[in-house]
Parts: structure tokens; sequence; C-alpha cells
């Protein structure tokens, strides 16, 4: 099977990983799998609701599986010493596998693991939602969450293999689809500062088919997936482990993070407080004049066809959401950095001030 993307990691070669993108069975993808690690032992991460719906296609020994409940907030130091002690338990050595089969929340846990585990061991992602398609799965990031800080514990650290089967999203609910529509407007919004080789309009294309993505048209969802990865890994391989443009990537995630953290987790998709967080960039940047009018009135028309509706005035407590803020990784010195936009589908890092950030 011909990889469809190689992601080059230019300062080291070993770190180079294909891509592969398909809608063959499940049943097929399983065989694959079995085959890469045929000759190794391995520990497979798997979603509990991804578990019960396709255990039968899988087919994996009870033995071998680490089975990891759903939602952000079992992305936490508990279950990471759980899944360690599971690799122990197997015996797995620097020669063996870690299987990664989930959304982001499994794939960051487990590589992660793979991270730390004797310093290091191979790892597979097998994405099986639309934000882990277009984002999670692909280019190194890897962690958990403490109670008040989200993705503070973490590592760099590339996966060998990332198999995208598009059969996963037939199975999604609308939430987790809205969740990866959420951080593919964020790729629309950043699209010229990822400094690709090709012109992909993202905006216009979400724009104009919207009706037929929402209706899960899979050529159009495979083209989304597509024009993503092809911004983020233009980005990670010119900065894999952020220190300068890489940090677009993060637009809308600050307060996007501060929402997930104070709601313990459990209120928002990740998706979904991306996009909050854009809105308050966005309002930000219009009232600061970083932007027209115009330009603003179309990302909120995006905002509208995608099923994102605001959530102002701002319910949570100011002062706790700025603290939050405050230490998040990408501050400076207790100040707020953001990724703001400054004109279409363009990006820029600001110091923010606390007392301008929440102003209407």
């Amino acid at each position: 099977m011909k990889p469809s993307i190689l992601v080059e990691i230019p300062q080291e070669n070993t770190k180079s990983y294909p891509i592969y993108i398909s809608k063959e069975p499940i049943r097929d993808l399983a065989k694959r799998l079995n085959d890469i690690s045929s000759s190794r032992r391995r520990l497979v991460v798997i979603s509990k609701k991804v578990y019960k719906l396709y255990k039968n296609e899988f087919d994996f020994s009870q033995e071998e599986l680490f089975i990891l409940n759903d939602g952000e907030h079992q992305k936490n130091m508990n279950n990471y010493l759980k899944i360690v002690q599971k690799a122990i338990e197997l015996g797995l050595s620097r020669k063996d596998l870690i299987i990664a089969i989930g959304g982001g929340v499994v794939g960051d846990l487990a590589g992660f693991v793979a991270a730390t585990y004797m310093r290091g061991i191979d790892f597979i992602q097998v994405p099986t939602t639309l934000l882990s398609f277009v984002d999670s799965s692909v280019g190194g990031k890897t962690g958990l969450d403490l109670p008040n800080a989200k993705n503070y514990i973490g590592a760099f650290y590339q996966p060998k293999t990332v198999f995208i089967n598009l059969n996963f999203i037939l199975t999604l609910d609308k939430k987790q689809m809205l969740s990866g529509y959420g951080e593919i407007l964020k790729y629309a919004f950043i699209e010229l500062s990822c400094k690709c080789e090709k012109t992909h309009l993202l905006i216009e294309f979400l724009s104009i088919a919207a009706d037929r993505i929402l209706d899960n048209n899979m050529n159009l969802i495979e083209r989304l997936v597509r024009i993503c990865l092809d911004m983020k890994i233009s980005v990670v391989q010119k900065d894999e482990t952020e220190g300068g443009l890489r940090k677009v990537l993060n637009f809308g995630h600050t307060y996007g993070h501060a929402l997930e953290t104070i709601t313990h987790y459990r209120k928002y998709t990740h998706g979904e407080a991306v996009v909050y967080g854009m809105m308050l960039a966005f309002d930000y940047a219009l009232r600061t004049k970083m932007i027209n009018q115009t330009y603003y009135n179309l990302a909120y028309d995006l905002f509208k066809k995608y099923g994102f509706k605001p959530i102002k005035p701002v319910k949570y407590n100011h002062d706790k959401l700025i603290n939050i803020m405050k230490y998040d990784k990408k501050a400076n010195n207790g100040r707020i950095t953001m990724i703001l936009p400054d004109k279409k589908g363009s990006v820029t890092e600001v110091e923010i001030t606390n007392e301008t950030l929440f102003e209407m």
C-alpha cells in the first residue's frame, strides 16, 4: 500500500513517517496492523467507544488491550501510570510497539507513554475522529492534562506510521463531527500563515461546499483531511518543536484550553472550545482594529454555517479564566500571548493585557 502522504522532518530523517488515507474496510486495516506488528510485542490502547463498535473487526487479544474510557478528563497521570504498568506486564522492550486507536485523547496519552517508556518505543497512530484525522494524530505532540493545566506534561514524539481510515466517521455522533469542524475552521483562518506551497482557498471551499460537507460527503471530507494535513505538515516540517512558526496552530487554543480547564474537561469538546477561542480572538481583533468588519462577518458566517453559536457574554469568571491563561504554556512571564487574526487567512502573535481581553 503506497503512502498517501510522507511527513519529512528535515532535521532528523529517522523521524519521517508515512500517512495512509483510505476507505478500506476496518477488517483490512486490522490486518495491516497485524502484519506490521507480527514480529513484535504490542500494547493496543483503544477508546472504549471504538472498542465496543469495532471489537469484532479488530479481534485483538484481551491480554494486549488497554481500553480507555472516553473524554478529555481521562488524559491524566493516573491513566498514564496504568498504561505504563500494562506495558511492563506485557514485557514490552524498546523493540516493541504501542498502537493508539481512538481520538486525540487516546493518541496524546498513548503517544506520551511511548515517548517515555524505556525512554522511547515505537508507536502507531490510528485516529478515529475527524478532529484527530486533521490535527492531533500528526505532528508529534503527546501529553496529558493536570487538573488546572491542559497538556502541561508532554513531549514532542513522532509516530512511526499514521493510518487514517475515513470509515470511522460513519459512526461518529454530531458532537464529535462538530468538534472536527472546529479544528478545520481553524486551518481556514491560518492558511496563509502555514506557508504551504499550494494555495487551498479553504475559507471559500468551506463556505461553498458547507451543505455537502455537513451531509458527510466522503470525497469532500477526504479532500478536507488532505488540505488540513498539508497545512499542518508544512508547519511541522519548518518548526517541529514550536520554536516559532508552529505557534500559528494555537489559534483559538489559549482561551479554548482555559474553557476546557475551568469546566474540568467535561462540558466542551476540544474543537468546540477552540471555536469559542477563535470567536474571542476575532472579537478582540475587530475591537482593536486588527481586522475589518467584512472579515469579521465572514468568519462568523462560517461559524454559523458549521453549527457554532457564540457564548457571549462570557458566562465564566473572567479572573479565573485570565489566571488559567497566564499559566498557559504559551504565556510569557505571566503575560498572556494569543494568536490573533490580522487579515484574511492570516494570524499573528500578540501580547494581551488583562484589562482589555474581555472588553465588549
